[in-house]
């Protein structure tokens, strides 16, 4: 079942990076609310270091969650999950470390997500993949 949602300042002929980051924020932004709703508390959005970005930090009863969020609005490159990938895996393990070290967490119990984002017209569907690192 799609959500409604409004896309508002996308303006024809926009550069494709541009449109991709209005879209990828639209994204992290509907997972916010959508992880609101379920409980979550958000304690950190893009989280950036030299191994990568973190979408989304957030809280979930006793554990400390990191998000990747992923938007499509066609299937042209694969399902959200797809660019997921043992490389990416990597970098977000490397991302999730080095967050944890600086924030004196070692110790914490964590798990790393996915939560794609299908955008249809005015609507979108939200998909949570939870614990995809073993």
């Amino acid at each position: 079942m799609y959500k409604d949602f409004l896309l508002i300042n996308i303006k024809e002929g926009s550069r494709k990076c541009i449109l991709d980051t209005k879209f990828g924020k639209l994204g992290e932004n509907l997972a916010c609310q959508y992880l609101t709703t379920k409980g979550y508390r958000i304690i950190e959005r893009n989280f950036k270091m030299r191994q990568g970005e973190i979408d989304i930090i957030a809280i979930d009863k006793e554990e400390l969650v990191f998000i990747e969020v992923k938007t499509r609005t066609n299937y042209y490159y694969g399902v959200p999950i797809e660019a997921v990938d043992s490389k990416k895996q990597k970098h977000l393990l490397k991302a999730v470390e080095y967050y944890l070290y600086k924030r004196n967490l070692e110790k914490e119990f964590v798990r790393i997500d996915v939560i794609e984002i299908y955008l249809y017209k005015h609507k979108y569907k939200i998909n949570h993949i939870k614990q995809i690192i073993g």
